[in-house]
């Protein structure tokens, strides 16, 4: 399965995201991802058990704990924990899930998107932010141009007229 665009710029769209799982490691990517996030006006809340805080801003240990709560989450925990996430971000109030995918499984989980479809939680399952904002890097580009001439990109569920 794959979000559409709208989808996904509905999601960007949202300014105050929580990342959950987000890597105290500062080589992480999701350390990286975190600051690139941050230095693009996103107001991005760190969610991890495991923390006090991440790059100078409180974490919190679930979704429900974030305050102010969010209305958006972007996950980058194993498949394997995305199943438990998800049930926060539900009881969180939380309408809006980002599974990270880079390669592999990343956080999609079949078991977790059909949750979030039965409770009305629209989800992106898979993809690189980064490849959806402007003045991503090279390696982000090259990526989304690739998966555009395979046919993998993300596209729009609106009809043009013909």
């Amino acid at each position: 399965m794959q979000a559409s665009l709208e989808a996904i710029q509905h999601f960007l769209a949202h300014k105050r995201i929580a990342m959950v799982g987000v890597s105290r490691d500062p080589k992480h990517f999701s350390a990286y991802l975190f600051r690139e996030l941050s230095k693009r006006g996103f107001d991005v809340v760190p969610v991890n058990p495991h923390v006090k805080a991440i790059h100078d801003k409180a974490c919190f240990a679930r979704v429900q704990d974030v305050q102010p709560p969010v209305e958006a989450a972007l996950l980058m925990t194993a498949a394997e924990t995305t199943d438990v996430i998800v049930r926060d971000c539900d009881a969180a109030g939380v309408r809006l899930v980002w599974m990270y995918r880079a390669n592999g499984q990343g956080a999609v989980s079949e078991k977790a998107i059909q949750f979030c479809w039965e409770r009305g939680i629209q989800v992106v399952p898979g993809e690189c932010p980064l490849m959806f904002l402007a003045g991503a890097g090279p390696i982000h580009r090259v990526h989304g141009w690739i998966r555009r001439i395979t046919g993998r990109y993300p596209r729009s569920s609106i009809r043009q007229a013909a």
